[in-house]
């Protein structure tokens, strides 16, 4: 297998970090990555903010673990038990949006193409940290911070912005097994 396919198929979306720092090199070289991304009409509607500052992750914890409870609730009347398990680790974890990562990095997106083009430069800011022994998550959650005006005018976000991810980055504690994946639905014509 070449190694592009074997880091799709090794990737995996990590929630267990060491506490170990990532180093300006590593963080820059996937940030490049991230921007080699293709775009719409090459806008590259993209801009990175990468937090590694303790405090401000705290202050990132305490607004985004009431939110996305309250993002979460509909899923109590879906899939309780679902519902419950992650409940169950808003009880257990000091951070359970964020995970304590190292770093977080917010892929902040603007104008028509930011929709199409972003989730493009987050995979490749994920596939390059993997390719550096670093793993990453996607959090939607972690997105979930707009109602504190320090937060938004620290991530200097402006109207029109959005925020894809945040994507965390650290060394892992251990990797998941492989989810199993549906066959994938293909019409040839």
């Amino acid at each position: 297998m070449n190694t592009v396919l074997e880091a799709i198929s090794t990737r995996r979306s990590v929630r267990a970090y060491k506490q170990q720092a990532v180093s300006r090199d590593s963080l820059m070289t996937i940030l490049e990555a991230a921007n080699q991304a293709p775009s719409g009409m090459n806008t590259q509607p993209w801009r990175f903010v990468v937090v590694e500052d303790k405090g401000f992750k705290k202050k990132l914890v305490a607004t985004a673990v009431p939110n996305s409870k309250r993002y979460l609730e509909p899923l109590r009347d879906v899939n309780p038990s679902r519902h419950a398990l992650i409940m169950k680790r808003y009880e257990e974890l000091e951070d359970p949006v964020y995970y304590s990562a190292p770093v977080i990095i917010f892929i902040v997106g603007v104008g028509a193409y930011a929709s199409d083009s972003c989730p493009l430069a987050c995979e490749n800011l994920m596939l390059a940290a993997h390719s550096l022994g670093l793993a990453s998550c996607w959090v939607k959650l972690g997105s979930l911070i707009l109602d504190d005006a320090e937060i938004v005018q620290a991530l200097e976000l402006k109207e029109g912005e959005t925020i894809f991810g945040p994507i965390l980055i650290g060394y892992p504690e251990g990797l998941p097994k492989a989810p199993l994946k549906k066959d994938p639905v293909i019409k040839w014509i």
